[in-house]
């Protein structure tokens, strides 16, 4: 993410034609498969309850489609190692 350029913020819609809007947050490379970890857009801070969306990255027609991650323990993995580039990134 550039803190340079401002925020990125995504539109996705689910399977049932609801719309959220995302902010970008980082990519994940795991496992040969590419991530995507989101904040909702309209989260409340002090709400404990809010966490980070991670939707996996996958191409259809060349065009790139975001897809819910359906299996807990691959989400868990990707999960993981965004913590530990959270950890990184705060040690810089």
């Amino acid at each position: 993410m550039s803190e340079l350029y401002g925020n990125d913020f995504y539109t996705v819609t689910d399977e049932q034609g609801n719309e959220y809007e995302l902010e970008f947050l980082e990519t994940i490379e795991f496992n040969s498969q590419t991530y995507m970890v989101f904040l909702p857009a309209d989260m409340d801070e002090e709400d404990d309850d809010y966490g980070v969306v991670i939707l996996k990255v996958l191409y259809q027609n060349e065009e790139e489609i975001l897809s819910s991650i359906d299996d807990d323990n691959e989400l868990d993995e990707v999960f993981k190692v965004f913590l530990e580039s959270v950890s990184d990134d705060e040690e810089e």
